[in-house]
Order: structure tokens, then sequence, then C-alpha cells
């Protein structure tokens, strides 16, 4: 879910040559050199990120570090190299370095296929597990099964991500909103404000492709009102989940409400994340949901006050390692990859990845020069720090992203209840769980 964050890169055209041949897919550079070697590097990240941007310092050095080495720096779309992975992984020509999806549903397929490369001996010769910690670990591992958690490592994230509420200070103002609120109580009596002075309280989106607001606004009510082991069951398949309980109940009764209350919108089944971005950034909503992955965008393109704040008195907020970079188990310069990897974790890179807000889990949140960006990354060194992460719901299982998009999309367009809906979640896990059980 994961573009960073859940960050996703716009997607590009051609997605059918990604199944064709790696060599086929758009958005390459190459070095000036012609001879040596070539090194394929194939991500989904936009160059204007902070994470685009900190790659393409990297790409800088490796090509200074490897003169001898043609290097072709591959861009593709997320969901282009998510429907394609084993298509491309598994064909005879591979890249050398891939960035992929963490979680069971993408992650754990492609290392339980044997499409992927273990890390363990990279990771121990570059001590990578000394910069990649706790919960941050937690998708880069995984078991025979293809389950995250435990096992071998198969990725190498390089970034964090959090979700948090990006507000409007002249919209919270205009509602008579004198102060970000500290409680849920205090928070939906906002929405409400919100919604009475003629402001559309939060900016979302349902479409069932790439409309991910309505997804998260969900999560983030359940992860509300949960505790670390009821996540961790839930995400890492551990023991028997129950949606008809608390927290699935409570919140998504509560995200009922809010969809019934207007506080997110209307006609939500045919926006994208990109047009609810659009219209908070356009003054036209007094909030966005989103991660990381809106920061740099909102302190770059938006003419009005703002701030962040993550959901006010929640025991548990949405957020995960980034994407992975993974060696494919056919690439034919794995050394390479690991120099690659180990380059892109440098301080040089993670600090200016850090710099222009892009949470790195290498960097040193102390050199950040704008208080607003060391701020925001300093929030997010706290909820690692306490353990309240708790990633993002469509990791557990194959198919749940497409799975949970369409039930959004008609929650939110009222042509099901929240009821309707945790209902149609127990099946659909019960039965992913079984089939990634079964290998």
């Amino acid at each position: 879910m994961q573009p960073i964050t859940r960050r996703r890169s716009l997607r590009i055209a051609a997605i059918a040559a990604i199944a064709l041949s790696a060599a086929a897919l758009t958005g390459c550079s190459a070095s000036s050199s012609g001879s040596g070697k070539t090194f394929t590097i194939m991500q989904y990240e936009d160059k204007t990120t902070a994470q685009g941007q900190g790659w393409q310092l990297a790409l800088d050095i490796f090509k200074k570090k490897h003169p001898d080495v043609n290097v072709k720096f591959q861009t593709t779309s997320f969901d282009g190299f998510r429907k394609n992975a084993k298509l491309v992984l598994g064909g005879n020509k591979v890249p050398d370095v891939v960035e992929f999806n963490k979680g069971n549903a993408d992650g754990g397929q492609l290392a339980s296929q044997g499409l992927l490369q273990p890390l363990d001996n990279a990771v121990k010769k570059y001590n990578w597990d000394d910069k990649i910690t706790g919960s941050m670990q937690s998708f880069a591992k995984y078991d025979a099964q293809g389950k995250a958690g435990s096992g071998q490592w198969y990725g190498i994230p390089n970034v964090g991500e959090y979700v948090t509420f990006y507000y409007n200070k002249d919209k919270f103002k205009h509602a008579g909103i004198d102060a970000v609120p500290t409680t849920m109580s205090e928070f939906t009596a906002d929405l409400q404000k919100l919604k009475d002075s003629g402001t559309t309280p939060i900016s979302s989106s349902a479409a069932v492709n790439q409309g991910f607001n309505q997804m998260w606004i969900w999560y983030s009510l359940v992860s509300a009102h949960a505790d670390r082991k009821q996540i961790d069951n839930f995400m890492f398949l551990k023991g028997k989940v129950d949606f008809n309980k608390d927290p699935w109940k409570s919140g998504t009764q509560e995200f009922q409400d809010w969809i019934d209350k207007g506080y997110v919108g209307k006609d939500l089944g045919g926006l994208n994340y990109e047009q609810a971005i659009v219209n908070f950034l356009s003054g036209k909503t007094g909030m966005l949901i989103w991660n990381n992955g809106a920061f740099a965008r909102t302190k770059d393109q938006a003419s009005f006050g703002w701030g962040s704040f993550t959901l006010p008195g929640a025991n548990m907020s949405m957020g995960s390692s980034g994407h992975l970079w993974g060696v494919p188990a056919k690439a034919k310069n794995k050394d390479l990859a690991y120099d690659w990897i180990n380059t892109t974790l440098s301080a040089k890179v993670q600090n200016k990845i850090g710099e222009l807000g892009g949470l790195p889990l290498a960097g040193d949140t102390s050199k950040i020069s704008d208080p607003v960006t060391k701020e925001y990354t300093q929030r997010f060194d706290e909820v690692v720090k306490d353990n309240t992460l708790s990633f993002y719901p469509d990791y557990p299982v194959p198919g749940f992203l497409d799975f949970m998009q369409n039930n959004m999309s008609a929650m939110s367009n009222g042509n099901e209840t929240a009821a309707q809906y945790l209902d149609k979640l127990q099946s659909f896990y019960d039965d992913g769980k079984k089939t990634v059980d079964q290998g």
C-alpha cells in the first residue's frame, strides 16, 4: 500500500512492458560508460520526492565508485511492478536490485517462491541491522511460508512512514478551532465545527484503484482502539482475529458514523488519493490524512498556514518502514546490488533524505536545519521508539488491498454497512490466512 508511503508513485505508460522484459521499461538513465558490466536498478519513487532525490545522490556516488559499470536506473510504477513482479523476477533477464512492496501479500510471496535472494550474509557484512532496528525490521524478514516478522532478511528499507492529519490553519480558525485537539472527543467536536462552517473536514478518496484515504481513515480509527498484541495478531497472522469484536467493531462503526455525518466528503468512489491531496492543497478541505509522502509537497505548495498531528488520543498510529530494496535470486551482479543498498543507507544520502522530510532510518535528526521538518521527524522518532506503529492494513494476506479498496468504496457510497463489511473482512482474511499457511 505500500507510495512513501502509504506513498504511491504516479502510474506511467506501458505497464505491460514489465511482463515482457525488465529491460523494456521506460524511464531509464544510463551512465556514459558503455564498457564493462551492466547493473540495473528498478524502482518506483518519483524523483521529486525526498526519497527519490536521495537516491539520485546515491546514484551519483555509486557511479563514481564504479566508473566501469554501465548503470541503468529504471523507473516503473508501484502498481505496475506489484502486479507483474513474479514475471519480472522469474524471467531470464532480471534487474540486479529492485524496490518492492512489503507485507505477506507482496514481499512474502516473492520470498517464499524463491524469487528473492536472502540477505542475511549481507546484513551481517554491512551491519544493516544496526541501522534498521525494532519494528522497522518487521517487514524486512519472512519465513519459509512468506509470513513477515521472522525468518531471513529479504528486503532493506531506507525510510519510515507514519500517517498524520495535515490541517489548514485558516480553515480551523474560521471554524472557531483555536488549538490542535489532544483527545478523540475534541477531535470529533472539531470535525463537526468544520462541517458547520461549510468546510469538508477531511479530504478523502475511495476509488477502487488508488483511493487509499478512506482505508487509512478506517484503519486509523481501528488502531486508535487497539493494542500492540491485537495489531500483531492481525498483521502477522497469529491466532484467531475476530473482526466483530473491538477494536475492529468500534473503529469500523466510528468510521461509518464519520461517513454518515459528512466528515469525509461525498462522491468519494470517483476520487483517488491524488485528487484528495489536490483538494486539500487548493484550500477546499480542512484536513488531509496522508503519510510523509505529502510533507514536502505541502511545504512547497500550500498557500495557507498548515501543521500536522497524529490522531489524538490514539493507542496506535498508522505507519511502518518504507518499501524495500531486494535482490532478485536470478540477479547476476549481487555484490554490486549489496553495495548499492549500502550506498542508499550511507550518512550522506540518509541525511539528505532527512533534510527533505523523508524520515530516514539511518539519518541524524539533529542535523536537520528546517525546524518544521525537524519537528515532523522527531515525532516519527518518538512513535518508533514507543513501538506504537500499527503498520498498514493491506499487508497480511494476498489480494487484501484490492478487497479493502472495493469495500471502502461501497461503504463510502452507502452501499455497505459497517456490519456487512466486517463479515466480508472476516471471510476474506480467514481464507487468505489459510492460503498463506499452506504456503
